[in-house]
């Protein structure tokens, strides 16, 4: 087959639901080595804080339409990247958030628990449309209670305009992952 004829198999497989794609056209990852780890955990990093400032424009506003927390469901095939993730949260807070240390290290922690969530899931292989929960709630219930008190805002309000922005994430985050779980095949 040639390559487009190979995507339209795969994209008709994923939007059809099926889990009909031959296994020799899946990439394996042998996640217990080691230097296989380092590389995809630098790789996941780096994305996340050149995703990060490619649309910090939107990424900082009201809503705060954060495309790159849709790397978090990564950990749902990935569980090792639930650090990485956290690490790579708390470097593009420091490089462009601008609201102090509340705001790095609590947007560290927030991302060590909402990768971890989705490495939770992946572990228990619940469904990977469940990534879109963590992805959604975890950072924008959780970053509120810290930005209300920086921002003078209520943090109901905050909240629920933090959750629209996520919602989005969440959904690409989704996307990403059953995208994923067709192509790849990862060893533990």
């Amino acid at each position: 087959m040639t390559l487009p004829a190979e995507r339209a198999l795969v994209w008709r497989a994923f939007l059809s639901g099926s889990r009909q794609i031959k296994k020799e056209k899946k990439v394996k990852i042998d996640a217990r080595q080691s230097t296989q780890k380092l590389a995809i955990s630098g790789v996941v990093m780096a994305a996340y804080i050149v995703v990060m400032y490619v649309t910090q424009s939107f990424a900082f506003g009201q809503y705060q339409i954060r495309i790159a927390t849709a790397i978090y469901g990564l950990a749902y095939l990935f569980p090792f990247l639930t650090v990485p993730l956290g690490l790579a949260n708390l470097l593009s807070n420091m490089l462009m958030g601008g609201l102090g240390i509340f705001d790095i290290v609590g947007g560290g922690l927030v991302g060590i628990l909402t990768a971890g969530s989705c490495a939770l899931i992946g572990k228990k292989k619940l469904s990977p449309l469940l990534v879109f929960f963590p992805i959604t709630l975890i950072p924008a219930l959780g970053v509120s209670t810290w930005l209300s008190g920086i921002l003078n805002v209520p943090y109901f309000t905050l909240a629920l305009s933090l959750l629209v922005g996520q919602a989005v994430a969440g959904a690409v985050g989704t996307i990403l992952v059953k995208a994923l779980t067709y192509s790849v095949e990862v060893k533990y």
